[in-house]
């Protein structure tokens, strides 16, 4: 048997593995169409006719909708932007804790922060690296608003329990599905089991226009609050007292119309992209049952999957190697990647988000630890209340 090329001998395969074509004619012709017509974005933050942007946006927001069965669907620059919105849509104030998953992209907690909530981290169902619902229960105390699930890699968290314990207890569920467009549990698309939810359309995400996200919701009053965070939300409502909302504080969360039309004919390609990506995801399952310390992804019951990314469970006192050996080892055997698509094995995912410095030091927001002292602040507002008006 030859070496292996990462002892120097000959790599197997001297070819460059394919990038991802996805950007064609009809994106092209689509950019083109709005250039032509000058209106780049046409969002105002006040009230009007362009108070949710222009035709690109209407007719993106339209087609989303309708392709997942969502009531609402608002578009936003990033999926980030996407959950600080939901964050503020569903009431998260100073001091309420949010359970979510510690396996994720730093977004899905962070965006609890901005609004004084407190991310209190769950452990992960081994299979489906999900949210495990016996660990969220054990969570639950007076303080707990929201549980953020994250169906992970484009595989879907066990939304039957979740939801089953987010009505015992009063909690508000956002769904996390940056990497799960088109996917469904029990016939139902993921981001509509929960109250409200969303997708990515960040460049490496299945659709995409470079940047930018979707929210979705059934829920008239979030969608509501969605559009006002997302433009900012305080013209609207100085302009119009009698609208049926608390006071709202927006941004400028705005997809533009060139972004929004590529979405638009990315959306079309979803149902084609993500059978590709399942042929695919069938041949690794296939291959690796045959070799031994590998274990490869399993799909839940009564869902499918979007093979985002396609995780491996590696077991190194029976491979032989560490993980990181075994990792170098195989892309040794092919070209060296000149893009970030064509690297063939990566080292896990992410590092547990609790053990970021945030989370370690409690050094969100300011100098002096909000929102994770909240409560000790709290305390001596009260405490300096008390004296103003004993002084009073």
């Amino acid at each position: 048997m030859d070496k292996p090329a990462i002892l120097g001998g000959k790599p197997l395969f001297g070819y460059e593995i394919p990038t991802r074509t996805c950007i064609g004619s009809e994106e092209k012709n689509a950019v083109n169409d709005v250039l032509d017509s000058g209106e780049l974005s046409s969002f105002l933050g006040a009230p009007g006719k362009y108070f949710n942007g222009g035709k690109y946006i209407k007719r993106f927001e339209k087609n989303f909708s309708e392709t997942i069965n969502a009531k609402h669907a608002i578009s936003v620059n990033s999926w980030t932007s996407g959950l600080m919105t939901i964050m503020g849509a569903i009431g998260i104030s100073p001091g309420d804790e949010i359970i979510c998953s510690p396996y994720t992209m730093s977004a899905s907690a962070t965006c609890a922060l901005f609004y004084g909530g407190v991310p209190i981290f769950a452990d992960i169902e081994r299979d489906s690296y999900c949210l495990d619902p016996i660990s969220i229960e054990k969570l639950i105390t007076p303080k707990t608003k929201a549980i953020i699930v994250v169906h992970l890699f484009g595989g879907v968290a066990n939304m039957e329990s979740i939801m089953s314990i987010a009505d015992k207890h009063g909690l508000i569920v956002v769904e996390d599905a940056a990497q799960a467009p088109g996917v469904t549990y029990k016939e139902k698309s993921v981001g509509l089991h929960g109250h409200i939810g969303g997708f990515s359309l960040n460049y490496h995400k299945h659709i995409h226009a470079g940047e930018g996200g979707v929210i979705v919701t059934n829920n008239d009053k979030y969608a509501l609050r969605c559009r006002m965070i997302r433009n900012h939300g305080e013209n609207y409502v100085d302009m119009n007292p009698k609208l049926p909302i608390d006071n709202t504080i927006g941004g400028n969360y705005r997809l533009t119309e060139i972004q929004a039309a590529i979405a638009i004919e990315q959306l079309k390609k979803l149902t084609n992209i993500l059978e590709y990506r399942n042929i695919l995801a069938k041949c690794l399952t296939d291959g690796i049952k045959s070799i031994h310390g590998l274990e490869g992804a399993v799909v839940r019951n009564n869902s499918n999957h979007s093979w985002y990314l396609y995780p491996i469970r590696f077991n190194a006192k029976e491979v032989g190697m560490s993980r990181d050996v075994f990792v170098e080892a195989v892309n040794a055997e092919f070209k060296d990647p000149k893009y970030m698509e064509q690297v063939i094995l990566t080292y896990g995912y992410v590092r547990p988000l609790y053990l970021s410095r945030v989370y370690q030091e409690k050094i969100a927001i300011g100098g002096k630890g909000f929102p994770f002292n909240y409560s000790g602040i709290q305390k001596v507002c009260v405490r300096w209340q008390k004296i103003v008006m004993r002084i009073a």
